[in-house]
């Protein structure tokens, strides 16, 4: 039997085989940010990092890890830093790992792990491993944080925030 209307046929065929592959694709992509909580951050943060030629213990009630996709996280931490230089101290406070790129107050940052440090300029500068500064970013100073901790991700509508006190930058997913 001969259908009245190939040309349909084919129409209506070719799109939905256009969206059966469309739509995995699509769902894979948007996972809303999550924190997560004390128990499985403890099971993700590491005890303690190395930077710049020595390792230093992980202060683990300062530390946050931020799921940002599907198997995508984003975890800082602040470190001791009393066994370093005054030159490394004075700007090192913590580290920061991606597993997978992301922006960061608006600069692109490759998968990795990093130390950082809030400047007093309102900056967050991030280092790679031997103390080399790579990306530099202004903070947003956040006036409505009733109660500022040392360090802490919250969800926001556009990626997480990654705070040290009231002072943050945006962290998205690329």
């Amino acid at each position: 039997m001969k259908s009245k209307h190939p040309n349909f046929v084919l129409f209506v065929m070719f799109f939905a085989f256009l969206f059966a592959l469309n739509t995995p694709i699509n769902a894979q992509e948007k996972v809303a940010p999550e924190i997560l909580n004390q128990a499985a951050t403890a099971k993700i943060v590491p005890t303690s990092f190395y930077f710049a030629g020595q390792s230093a213990p992980t202060q683990m009630r300062n530390s946050a890890v931020a799921r940002i996709g599907k198997d995508r996280y984003v975890i800082a931490g602040l470190v001791d830093t009393s066994g370093y230089s005054t030159e490394i101290s004075g700007k090192y406070e913590g580290f920061l790992i991606t597993d997978s790129p992301v922006n960061i107050g608006g600069k692109q940052l490759a998968t990795g792990a990093y130390g950082f440090g809030f400047s007093g300029d309102g900056k967050l500068h991030i280092f790679d491993l031997s103390s080399k500064e790579i990306v530099s970013v202004e903070t947003t100073s956040d006036k409505e944080m009733k109660r500022p901790r040392p360090l802490i991700m919250t969800v926001a509508a556009d990626g997480v925030r990654f705070y040290k006190g009231k002072n943050y930058a945006l962290v998205s997913a690329k």
